[in-house]
């Protein structure tokens, strides 16, 4: 591979020591930077930085390519913690359903959401739901994003289920991005096991984890721990069986009751809770005593007109947050984490520098990718983006709708050179 110089950056965004894993509370505030800088990459890793007045170990390198960043910004690439990019069919049918006052739970309670994901999925081949998840991963990649963990959930049979995390596999060995496989087998509960939720249990345990062990299929598990779909006892029976195969927990929470299930992910040690737009004081403050990151989803609240998670109660009480786009047919049909910036600022109250501290070293710890992702860190991989001419950090989330993404360098490659 070759050397990559980029020069004379008007700011190099996120600069941290490998000492930083995550950022909280008040330290969210505070977003590092080098303004007039330059960034050195060798192999797939960044190897060096500093401002345009020092060049130690960059002036000696040979076969040099050298990028002028004049004008422009460099930020560690997105880290979207929170996927179901791999499905079927869209499902704007239901978004005309909810224009026309339908609620979430009365689409799903006539054959919509998951259950209608899971109907399409099961009679889509794997070739073909690979392809489009192809198509979106190239997307996604376009807008900054360089690690994106991906969840099943739409199969809701062990066919489906296992074809679901075989094409996430086939997408980690032929992607550039870095990829994180979760199986959500307990997304919803099958229709025909309405009347025996235990059986369906069973089958995730006794049937469905074997063959995921076996084939090395999955990184994380995660359960929909929320009223109507599991309780909070159903979900710690399938996230201790899954830790018992090496499957780290995350939880699906919070999203419209608080029910318990937060306590749930605390106690198995959940890598992260994800959702939370309905939050209780002893939900914060159980939060508060833990490492679980809470991870936010804005674009799913702007899409199903449903509240917002309490982001700046979260922050004042000393918690770090995480953002990530929910990308699904269903309930936030869209991968773009920059339009995910501009509403945590909007409509969760971040500054901009929370935002970014929320998309980037804090999403990536929801990731377990904290030691390689996330950060302008020397050794870390060398994922990162350079921005067109933009005026200030906050131009970011502040001009949304706009991809002010201009070039995408993944494990040190130019992406818009890869075909």
């Amino acid at each position: 591979m070759g050397k990559i110089l980029i020069k004379n950056i008007k700011e190099l965004v996120q600069v941290l020591e490998p000492t930083v894993k995550k950022l909280s509370g008040k330290e969210m505030a505070t977003l590092s930077t080098i303004k007039d800088a330059w960034l050195a990459i060798e192999d797939n890793l960044i190897v060096g930085y500093g401002k345009m007045e020092s060049w130690e170990g960059v002036s000696d390198w040979t076969n040099l390519e050298v990028i002028d960043a004049t004008g422009k910004m460099v930020f560690p690439t997105w880290c979207d913690s929170h996927t179901h990019l791999v499905f079927a069919a869209s499902r704007e049918e239901e978004f005309v359903d909810r224009i026309k006052g339908l609620t979430y739970q009365e689409i799903a309670a006539k054959g919509g959401g998951i259950l209608n994901s899971a109907k399409k999925l099961q009679n889509t081949s794997e070739e073909e739901l690979y392809q489009n998840a192809l198509i979106r991963i190239k997307e996604i990649q376009l807008m900054g994003t360089g690690a994106v963990e991906i969840k099943s959930g739409y199969g809701l049979s062990i066919e489906a289920e296992l074809k679901m995390l075989r094409v996430i596999k086939r997408l980690k060995e032929t992607c550039n991005l870095t990829i994180k496989s979760t199986f959500l087998g307990a997304h919803a509960i099958p229709v025909e096991y309405a009347a025996n939720r235990t059986a369906y249990i069973d089958l995730i345990i006794n049937e469905m984890l074997p063959k995921i062990k076996e084939e090395k299929l999955a990184d994380y598990i995660d359960v929909f721990c929320e009223t109507n779909y599991y309780t909070p006892e159903e979900t710690n029976r399938i996230l201790e069986a899954g830790a018992k195969i090496g499957l780290l927990p995350k939880i699906h929470v919070n999203q419209f009751t608080s029910i318990g299930g937060i306590q749930v992910g605390i106690k198995n040690k959940a890598r992260s809770v994800d959702h939370l737009e309905v939050m209780t004081a002893q939900d914060i403050l159980d939060l508060s005593k833990s490492d679980v990151m809470p991870t936010l989803l804005p674009s799913c609240s702007f899409f199903l007109n449903i509240p917002y998670a309490p982001a700046r109660e979260l922050i004042n009480n000393g918690l770090p947050i995480a953002l990530a786009t929910d990308f699904n047919p269903g309930s936030t049909p869209s991968g773009n984490m920059n339009f995910v910036l501009s509403l945590a600022c909007i409509y969760l109250k971040l500054t901009p520098e929370e935002a970014i501290n929320a998309a980037t070293i804090n999403a990536a710890y929801a990731m377990g990718l904290e030691n390689t992702h996330g950060s302008i860190t020397i050794g870390k991989k060398a994922n990162i983006f350079i921005t067109k001419e933009i005026s200030s950090i906050s131009f970011v989330p502040y001009y949304f709708g706009n991809n002010r993404v201009e070039q995408v360098f993944i494990n040190g490659k130019n992406t818009s050179l890869i075909v």
